[in-house]
């Protein structure tokens, strides 16, 4: 996957309907293993709970999707939770919405609104973000072409992660996948090809709105 949508880290909201209270849960997971063992540490910690709804989705292509109603009447709680993930079209994701019943029936109508809404406000809490593929790219020039180096990369809106005073100036750039050919193209043609560029590992970084967040 070079570029999916998941969730940044894990979250956790609560609202209360007619005396139920419902906490939705949300994290980020590689495989069906994780996903599984944080629905078993939040029934665990809500053993006490009526019901704990879950669903998860794994894979490039949601390959992977699971639910469970857990109790609920059936297609009133895990469908309606997974398809709040696919809704935002998001991967190996994982939801849990706990309900401590207050004495009031729903209905399904009532119970369907009560768990999308317990999976989205989850999934805002995890804050979803665009996972694309980046590579750390180090570039050694000769101290005069620092200051030019640095406007033209902001100009183009490159990241210059770190900058390392030694012999020479090693500036470090995390560079998205596709945009790694036009940067070193770009630094070659504004150091006259002075220059070393190295290229590093490919790694997956949190994105919004363009922007990296960490």
């Amino acid at each position: 996957m070079k570029t999916y949508k998941t969730l940044h880290k894990y979250g956790q909201d609560e609202f209360t309907v007619e005396k139920s209270l419902f906490i939705g849960y949300a994290k980020p997971v590689e495989n069906e293993e994780e996903a599984r063992t944080f629905i078993d540490e939040i029934k665990k910690k809500h053993k006490d709970a009526t019901h704990n709804v879950w669903a998860y989705t794994i894979g490039e292509n949601m390959n992977i999707q699971r639910y469970s109603d857990d109790g609920e009447p059936q297609g009133t709680a895990g469908i309606p939770t997974l398809e709040v993930i696919k809704k935002e079209d998001l991967r190996n994701v994982v939801v849990v919405v706990t309900r401590y019943f207050g004495g009031v029936k729903l209905g399904a109508g009532g119970l369907v609104r009560a768990y999308t809404n317990g999976a989205k406000i989850g999934l805002v809490a995890g804050q979803i973000v665009e996972k694309k593929a980046f590579v750390q790219v180090d570039i050694s020039i000769d101290y005069t072409l620092l200051g030019k180096i640095q406007n033209e990369l902001s100009n183009e809106s490159y990241n210059i992660k770190e900058i390392e005073y030694t012999e020479n100036v090693n500036v470090i750039v995390y560079c998205e996948i596709e945009r790694l050919d036009k940067l070193k193209s770009l630094i070659i043609d504004i150091t006259n090809n002075n220059v070393d560029i190295i290229e590093k590992e490919e790694f997956y970084l949190s994105v919004i709105e363009g922007k990296i967040i960490y």
